[in-house]
């Protein structure tokens, strides 16, 4: 059950869990693997593959790595990204920077065997205008997987207010 068909709810799914087991012949078919939770581990791992993506600067590598409908909330844009075309256009710009990102703090809830979430705070190592900087920023990546590949379906990063 993915994040977005969870809409249902609880009660909801096992009503008609109940009305297809009552109402069916056919053998329920499993499927182990299927309903197998990732680990934490595993979906931090996600920001290892997104941050390699950024390396290759090519800004369809990074944007492979969301879903089609996904939506990019970016840390140095104010418009809101919502379609591949507008994801790429965000990291074209971003990429000139060289950007390299740290996990500072990272806090994961697998909500199932397709849905997570990764939310924390994080650094960039950046170079604008030649030199080199830093930003810190707060993310939430939140995870879907769609035909057995992890993708972000939302990602939301803003810089950090106050300055330590």
């Amino acid at each position: 059950m993915t994040l977005r068909k969870s809409i249902l709810g609880a009660a909801g799914l096992a009503g008609v869990a109940a009305l297809v087991v009552g109402c069916s012949s056919a053998p329920a078919q499993t499927t182990a693997n299927a309903d197998t939770k990732p680990s934490d581990e595993q979906i931090k791992a996600l920001f290892t593959d997104w941050n390699a993506a950024l390396a290759t600067g090519d800004p369809e590598k990074v944007a492979d790595r969301y879903a089609p409908n996904a939506v990019l909330l970016p840390t140095v844009s104010n418009q809101v990204r919502s379609t591949r075309a507008e994801i790429v256009d965000y990291f074209v710009k971003f990429l000139q920077s060289k950007p390299s990102g740290t996990i500072l703090d990272s806090h994961v809830a697998v909500l199932n065997a397709d849905d997570a979430i990764d939310a924390g705070t994080y650094r960039f190592a950046l170079t604008q205008d030649g030199k080199p900087t830093t930003v810190d920023a707060r993310y939430t990546f939140v995870y879907e997987k769609v035909d057995g590949k992890w993708l972000i379906v939302n990602h939301h990063s803003s810089a950090m207010p106050e300055k330590v």
